[in-house]
């Protein structure tokens, strides 16, 4: 009996695991068992892809809106966790590499870059093969496995030019969420730029090479983790996060307008174009503030902040105080005792009050009586 109760034992376990795995099995999406992706593009089954789908407000929806161009440099800090690390470390790599991998196995599509235009359809969808060989990448090309897939290009660590995209275009749009009642933003499309100089050196000329649309690559870029800061050094955040919390910094270089010009045609001065990026940071939060009604405390504060920005604009001569800067003396404890303020005079004035009080004392001494002297 003491034999039979083990052997029992050991054959429920072998049939649970079995059931185990083959729940395990089961529970695979179809298509991914056969599949193996690369660390760095990880596969995405249908499911996971709607999971993101767009999510952008309809024109009813949407009553007010404005689309932004920004220029994301990576030099900035801000900026860096785009760029950083150059060179693939411990599975993380920059935001380029991870673009380029996807572009070459076929899992997004790049678009044209246009001057001053982006079009995203099919007939304007870029070919693979061209653009590598326009921006000179090595490659080797491998044919798609069934008859009617494309073929994919494999480019090698040390071939892609991640070290020279020193810059992103990002189109980004504001829209007024009536649903919410809130001003949010969002990327609608991403543009890496090349910065290449010469054979002999020289300027560094700008190569805007494709554009991106963020709801394509929205699902990679949320399963890639980033270094936010040097401070701390675990990675908590995704590309997408680094998107959605707006943490990058770039400069306005044009916006949406009837004529399509970009700010540098229309503000051909650079202290112009400067003011010109200000004013429109400006409008977009002036009209994020405009939605709600301030509160007194609000007010105030806001009242007080300009009250000192004009302060500190205001310069102050010697010879003239403004009327608007109010000087406030220190409050000092006077003693009971009175005090006679020490007057410095020159020769001048000594000179004049001396002749002043020996005239006064002439004037004032009495006549002498004749009958009293002898």
């Amino acid at each position: 009996m003491k034999r039979i109760i083990p052997l029992f034992l050991l054959m429920f376990t072998q049939v649970v695991s079995a059931q185990v795995a083959r729940r395990t099995e089961n529970s695979v999406p179809r298509g991914t068992r056969a599949e193996s992706a690369t660390p760095a593009v990880p596969a995405m089954s249908v499911r996971a892809q709607a999971f993101y789908e767009n999510t952008n407000m309809t024109p009813v929806e949407s009553q007010w809106s404005r689309t932004i161009y920004r220029e994301l440099d990576l030099t900035k800090g801000p900026n860096a966790s785009l760029f950083f690390p150059e060179d693939p470390i411990d599975g993380q790599t920059n935001l380029f590499r991870l673009i380029l991998n996807l572009i070459s196995e076929n899992h997004i599509n790049a678009y044209e870059y246009l001057d001053g235009r982006e079009i995203f359809t099919e007939k304007f969808e870029l070919n693979t093969k061209d653009m590598l060989d326009k921006f000179y990448i090595v490659y080797e090309e491998k044919p798609g496995k069934g008859a009617r897939s494309a073929s994919q290009y494999v480019i090698d660590e040390n071939d892609v030019p991640a070290g020279e995209v020193m810059s992103y275009y990002i189109k980004e749009k504001w829209e007024f969420d009536q649903r919410s009642s809130q001003l949010v933003s969002s990327v609608e499309a991403i543009c890496p730029i090349l910065h290449r100089t010469g054979d002999f050196g020289g300027d560094v000329t700008k190569y805007p090479m494709f554009w991106i649309k963020y709801e394509n690559i929205r699902p990679y870029l949320s399963q890639h983790l980033i270094m936010s800061d040097g401070v701390n050094n675990t990675k908590r955040f995704t590309f997408e996060d680094f998107f959605v919390l707006r943490q990058y910094d770039g400069d306005i270089y044009k916006t949406m307008n009837l004529q399509n010009k970009s700010l540098m045609q229309l503000y051909p001065n650079e202290d112009s174009l400067q003011l010109a990026r200000t004013r429109i940071e400006a409008e977009l939060k002036g009209f994020e503030e405009s939605l709600w009604i301030p509160t007194p405390s609000m007010i105030e504060a806001k009242a007080t902040a300009k009250k000192k920005q004009t302060l500190v604009a205001t310069s102050v001569t010697p010879d003239s105080i403004p009327v608007n800067i109010i000087v406030e003396e220190p409050v000092i404890e006077r003693s009971t005792r009175r005090t006679n303020p020490r007057v410095v005079k020159t020769k001048e004035e000594k000179a004049a009050e001396k002749a002043e009080k020996s005239s006064s004392r002439a004037v004032a001494a009495p006549a002498r009586s004749v009958r009293r002297t002898r």
